[in-house]
């Protein structure tokens, strides 16, 4: 028979643990894991919360019972912005949306992006002096911008990347609105940001529809995910998409596919700063595979070490830091009865620092991710990208991206990081960096 609820904070009279969750929101579910154990429950306002840090109770949301959840409320809200994108939507919609896609992420379409990945990298390169201080976040953002804005829409967006890119910050920054109890009140109130949010949406989806417009009357396939998006047909013979789920998934992949991979390079910099015997084995498999020519997405297979360094940048600083489910009915996860509409938590944050898993867990290790040392964990204890059926759609986009851009600019430049400063996470949809981090550049 089920037991009552498993342990957690007591928490306040209405309001439960949400003033330590607003405060520290990945520190503090890292803090409950430590302090109960494998399942923890917890109040936010009127929500009542789950969070799960064990791998089977995570493959069994995710996987394994996937069906039994639907996405939690902040994704529910994302809507406003993204509408019914793969992000967002559920069912049917979601299975039909993600087949449409899918084809923009086939092998033969990410060999043609790898050259303007690289050719972004090193155009954000030659912006650079020796010496000169640079907010690392700020070029990484720049960098992937560029990309995404290329890959996606390609020549149609050069003149307006950053206005897009400084639109899509703009709709982001209410997000924490989100979570707030009482929040879907809160976000029809006259606010200054819930109104610079709004224009920013509209510029925004002005932006997405001219170019639909102009795209659909020149009928050419210009090779990028846009193109993709309009040619798209449904294996079922139900026909292709609207301009209103065209505009939406071209939203959620500009978004996913720009600040994402921005935050994971960012941290992966910082992390490379602090560990010179990293970095200079980084740079000496860099030399023997390219030597001094660009790279390519041949040579991605012999780029190992620099693989394994993203992916241990990933497991300390995972961009989609925490993953949520809403319990369509009654269930039950290990000896507890979990309720309808409860919200189930996993954070890779969190499992990513489970020393059963991952010992001296906040040390910058590497080797962790050789082939061997991968074997010997079960697979749901590192999940940056999400899994089972909404595991990203663009997950082999983001590691190819990631390796080359770090290879790219590793060949002409490295970066010290300027002393005294705070660096802190800021989890917000991503786990951004608080103030920014100002490092130095100089040549390799």
């Amino acid at each position: 028979m089920p037991l009552g609820r498993p342990p957690g904070p007591p928490g306040r009279p209405i309001v439960g643990s949400y003033p330590e969750f607003r405060r520290q929101p990945a520190e503090f579910l890292l803090k409950l894991a430590r302090d109960y154990g494998d399942i923890v429950y917890f109040k936010l306002g009127g929500l009542h919360m789950y969070l799960l840090n064990r791998p089977d109770f995570v493959q069994d949301v995710l996987v394994t019972n996937s069906r039994n959840y639907t996405k939690s409320r902040i994704l529910q809200r994302a809507k406003v912005l993204l509408g019914e994108g793969l992000l967002t939507s559920e069912g049917d919609h979601h299975l039909r949306q993600r087949r449409l896609v899918q084809p923009a992420f086939y092998r033969d379409r990410l060999v043609s992006y790898a050259s303007t990945m690289v050719s972004c990298a090193s155009a954000g390169a030659d912006r650079w002096k020796p010496g000169e201080t640079r907010d690392v976040a700020a070029e990484m953002m720049r960098i992937t911008l560029a990309v995404v804005g290329q890959t996606l829409f390609s020549k149609d967006v050069e003149n307006e990347a950053s206005d897009i890119g400084q639109a899509l910050t703009d709709v982001l920054g209410t997000f924490g609105v989100m979570t707030l109890p009482y929040s879907s009140l809160i976000q029809h109130l006259p606010l200054p940001k819930l109104r610079k949010a709004k224009r920013a949406q509209a510029f925004l989806d002005r932006t997405i529809y001219r170019m639909i417009a102009d795209r659909r009357a020149s009928k050419v396939d210009n090779g990028d995910l846009l193109s993709m998006l309009l040619l798209a047909v449904d294996d079922e013979g139900s026909g292709g998409m609207s301009d209103k789920q065209v505009r939406d998934e071209a939203l959620t992949l500009f978004l996913a596919g720009h600040e994402t991979t921005a935050t994971a390079l960012t941290w992966t910099w910082y992390l490379l700063s602090q560990s010179p015997e990293v970095e200079e084995r980084m740079r000496t498999e860099i030399r023997e595979v390219l030597g001094e020519r660009p790279a390519t997405y041949e040579d991605l297979p012999n780029l190992r070490y620099t693989e394994m360094i993203l992916a241990e940048s990933l497991r300390l600083y995972p961009p989609a830091w925490a993953v949520g489910r809403m319990v369509r009915r009654d269930t039950r996860i290990y000896n507890y009865a979990v309720p309808k509409d409860a919200i189930c938590l996993m954070s890779p944050y969190v499992m990513h620092r489970n020393p059963r898993y991952y010992p001296d867990p906040e040390k910058f290790v590497p080797e962790r991710f050789t082939a061997e040392a991968k074997e010997d964990r079960p697979k749901f204890a590192y999940f940056p990208f999400g899994g089972g059926p909404r595991v990203c759609i663009g997950e082999r986009f983001a590691w190819m991206e990631g390796v080359l851009v770090l290879a790219t600019i590793a060949q002409r430049w490295r970066f010290s990081l300027v002393p005294d400063q705070r660096i802190e996470t800021l989890p917000q949809i991503t786990l951004r960096t608080r103030h920014g981090v100002k490092m130095i550049v100089q040549s390799a």
